[in-house]
């Protein structure tokens, strides 16, 4: 092979690297690539074809590779990860496809969305858009997830809740939209305000006491923490004295881990139905 041509093809796979391993031939050809060289990058084993307008590096992301193999784009709680939302569980794979579509090739285990999307999407993007993420939860996730997605992408900024409202929402979206805050820092302390809104006690998410934020205040004196993974080493042991420095000041602490919430909640809930009823979530 010519040196020259070399050259080009790894400043090619380098190119194709830096825009997630997955490229649309178009984009290259825009940036001024020829299709001589994206021919030869695939001859050489350097790129790999997944479809007539689709290249990819050899060991390229799979769930994009698939993508652009079935003319489809990541979607719903697939897409919600990719955009560093919290999502309950991500076993299925989610894609989004035009409503017209024809028959689309995907494993068996792959559900495919078929709604319109709230924003277009483009044909040369594999992952959707956050609204969209938004849009299509809302009609396929449980109501507590969906609202736990909608909340993690308020508090990490991705969108807002004016924009939101702007766009023609279902009957649920508009009900999540309601609902919604960016105040939930996790998907636990969305469950968290959801499960016990019917105590009709002041819940305030994110709460300021004593130079730190906690989870959950139930009235004015009952804090509530949901431990995700990430509450060990340095974190665990701040936690630790965060809560000595509440008790000392007169709050009550209740700590629950992921799996209680997840997989024993009517023991948590126990917890603190047992605590309001014998009023620690008021000031003395």
């Amino acid at each position: 092979m010519n040196p020259r041509i070399s050259l080009r093809i790894d400043e090619l796979v380098v190119r194709v690297r830096s825009r997630g391993g997955v490229v649309a031939s178009a984009v290259l050809h825009r940036d001024g690539v020829s299709a001589g060289t994206i021919a030869a990058a695939v001859s050489a084993g350097a790129l790999v074809r997944l479809r007539r307008r689709w290249v990819a590096v050899p060991d390229a992301d799979p769930f994009l590779a698939a993508a652009a193999r079935a003319g489809v784009t990541l979607a719903c709680s697939t897409a919600a990860v990719r955009h560093g939302l919290w999502v309950l569980s991500t076993g299925a794979i989610h894609v989004a496809a035009p409503p017209h579509a024809g028959r689309i090739s995907v494993a068996s285990e792959t559900r495919v969305h078929r709604c319109r999307p709230l924003v277009p999407r483009h044909p040369e993007h594999l992952v959707d858009d956050v609204v969209n993420v938004l849009g299509v939860v809302s009609g396929c996730l449980p109501d507590e997830q969906a609202l736990a997605v909608w909340n993690s992408a308020l508090n990490k900024k991705l969108v807002t809740l004016e924009e939101m409202r702007r766009y023609p929402l279902t009957s649920r979206g508009l009900d999540l939209a309601a609902r919604a805050t960016p105040l939930a820092d996790s998907g636990l302390e969305t469950f968290l305000i959801e499960r016990l809104r019917w105590l009709g006690v002041r819940l305030t998410a994110q709460a300021w006491i004593l130079e730190h934020r906690v989870d959950l205040l139930i009235g004015e004196r009952l804090v509530v923490q949901a431990d995700g993974g990430h509450h060990v080493g340095s974190q665990r042991e701040a936690d630790v004295r965060h809560d000595t420095l509440l008790a000392l000041n007169g709050y009550h602490m209740i700590r629950v881990g992921y799996h209680q919430l997840i997989g024993d909640w009517p023991s948590v809930q126990q917890a603190i139905m047992s605590a309001i009823a014998q009023g620690l979530h008021r000031a003395r």
